[in-house]
């Protein structure tokens, strides 16, 4: 298919491989990079698969890459944290075929933990990074990633921002090349990282730097527009789109390559203007390598280092300018809540009628920090809940944990979280593991693992049984529990945290919004029986309101039947619809 359509920059970059000739791409559901995995299945061309983390996914990606073929791995930002191992190594060994990275950062963390840059990585990795700044530039600096990286020898990241993944543009369909693959010849030297031979790659890859510096001057991803030559901006990725709309008379260097950068345009361009601005968002990681060349420019004195840049903060703080932005009046404050009918509510239900602090993970069940639930703790990264667990037990004896469990997500767990359970194993640690088993990868918006039986290409396959993992690596007390018996969850509960060693409770119910998780149930308040005691809302689901004559309602229309609530009215109120 040719043509001109809209594409998010998720798509692009999927588009991007595909066109590029890519045959394997791997990556772990994470916002904001999901969808570029979800888009790249459907070209059947390519091989893609849902890995269990991050590092895994980059693992299979050099594998491939190593044997000829053109390979992608995709991630968020904390994701590139977790394939730091490989990353750092492929850097020296290089690849056979094309090896890209799509990483995507988050400013103004929409769904993250925190606000890294990838470029600061990518500077220690010594792994070159092209940044596009619309979902046109998305598709084609794919395209010349691959060309770089097989002529250069290295992998190459591309950095995407939240802002350009989930934004629309114009992205002009080709052809997909026809790529040979490169022929496999065993090379020690190259691909075998044992001290004696990384000693020889790292003076290829301080090598490659240095043509990467000069080649990079002529690039043609970095254009410069000069207008007005009184302001000069150098910038890069969406901020460009921002320098355009709130300084359109200024001259600009956009850079396609953020990492190394191509110091002798940059030098060219600082000539030719009288006050030089750099405009990048999150860390100033291209204004302090300008200014260590002694050219004067103005960052981040004035610039934040948090969040996501607009073209209003630029007037600020260039032009002292401001164009009002009117927010709707009396909107009112959506904070992020678990769904009407979610078991992880079931769960920390009970958890906080025994007064338990919960050490928790990255997932929906993160949710279970805030009122009105307010049983999550801490939260630190993926698998981190167990880990924390032990080291708290450790740290103050038996005793001190006897109010606390861990709590993670099924895709959690089998992401990072199985080590920790092993760690706690081995090292004879006591406590209590909640694995909330929803079947799906839920706060990425529903993506397979290796629990659920399906492959991202929508293939049946073999899925790990939890139970039978948890009791292969040692763990001697394992319970499997249906989420919505809160009463057999409660018992079990206090079973567990009673006993003198580790102990797993498996609490499982599907996602509500999966579609294998039909309706068949809703309910309503009786008024006649209702005491108005409120225990039904204590759980803070959506579907139940207090109205302002003081009655309790259940919303029918979101009410998703899940029967928490039936359970916590003491006095049978709460009916089936019929």
């Amino acid at each position: 298919m040719t043509g001109k359509i809209l594409m998010l920059g998720n798509e692009a970059f999927a588009r991007g491989a595909y066109e590029a000739g890519c045959k394997v791409s791997a990556a772990y559901p994470g916002t904001p990079s999901t969808e570029i995995s979800e888009s790249i299945v459907k070209y059947t061309e390519i091989y893609s698969e849902w890995s269990p983390n991050e590092k895994v996914a980059l693992e299979v990606a050099i594998g491939a890459s190593i044997v000829g073929v053109r390979a992608l791995a995709s991630m968020k930002h904390v994701g590139l944290n977790v394939a730091a191992d490989p990353l750092f190594t492929a850097s020296y060994i290089g690849v056979n075929g094309g090896l890209v990275i799509i990483v995507a950062d988050d400013p103004g963390l929409y769904s993250s933990q925190n606000e890294q840059d990838t470029r600061a990585v990518a500077r220690a990795a010594k792994i070159p990074v092209l940044e596009p700044s619309d979902s046109s530039e998305a598709k084609e600096f794919v395209k010349f990633a691959y060309e770089l990286s097989e002529k250069y020898d290295t992998p190459v990241i591309i950095r995407s921002t939240t802002r350009l993944s989930h934004s629309q543009g114009l992205v002009e369909l080709n052809d997909r090349l026809d790529i040979e693959d490169k022929p496999y010849e065993r090379n020690v030297s190259k691909n075998v990282m044992m001290p004696g031979n990384a000693k020889g790659r790292h003076i290829v890859v301080e090598n490659r730097e240095l043509a990467l510096i000069k080649d990079s001057c002529e690039f043609p991803i970095n254009t410069i527009e000069y207008n007005d030559k009184k302001i000069g901006v150098i910038t890069s990725g969406i901020p460009y789109q921002y320098v355009k709309e709130a300084l359109p008379e200024a001259s600009v260097l956009k850079l396609g390559i953020v990492n190394p950068l191509p110091r002798g345009l940059i030098e060219e361009f600082a000539s030719k203007v009288d006050t030089l601005y750099v405009i990048e968002e999150l860390d100033p990681i291209i204004e302090e390598q300008v200014k260590s060349w002694g050219i004067k420019v103005i960052g981040k004195e004035i610039f934040t280092v948090q969040g996501e840049y607009s073209a209003n903060m630029l007037r600020r703080a260039i032009k002292g300018e401001d164009i009002a932005v009117h927010a709707a009046e009396g909107v009112p404050n959506r904070p992020p809540i678990l769904c009407p009918g979610c078991p992880h509510r079931s769960v920390y239900t009970v958890l906080k009628k025994l007064k338990l602090r919960a050490a928790g993970d990255i997932g929906c069940y993160t949710l279970g920090a805030v009122a009105p639930l307010s049983v999550v703790d801490t939260t630190i990264c993926m698998g981190a809940s167990i880990s924390s667990l032990h080291g708290m037990e450790k740290a103050k004896g038996k005793e001190y944990i006897k109010d606390w469990v861990a709590v993670i997500g099924d895709s959690t767990f089998l992401h990072t979280g199985v080590n920790s359970l092993i760690n706690m194993v081995y090292n004879k640690s006591t406590g209590t593991v909640l694995i909330l088993d929803n079947s799906t990868t839920g706060m990425t918006g529903h993506q397979d693992h290796a629990a659920t039986g399906k492959t991202l290409m929508g293939e049946e396959t073999r899925s790990v049984d939890l139970e039978k993992l948890c009791k292969a690596i040692g763990v001697p007390n394992v319970y499997v529990i249906n989420a919505f018996d809160t009463k057999k969850l409660e018992k079990t509960i206090k079973e567990a945290m009673a006993l003198d060693e580790i102990a797993v409770i498996i609490a499982q119910a599907p996602c509500v919004l999966l579609k294998k998780s039909p309706i068949t149930n809703r309910y309503f308040i009786d008024q006649a029986k209702c005491k108005k005691c409120g225990l039904c809302m204590k759980p803070g689901c959506p579907a139940i309101t207090k109205k302002e004559n003081g009655d309790i309602v259940i919303n029918e229309t979101i009410c998703n039947g899940c029967g928490l609530c039936v359970d916590l009215c003491k006095f049978d109120a709460i009916k089936k619809t019929e």
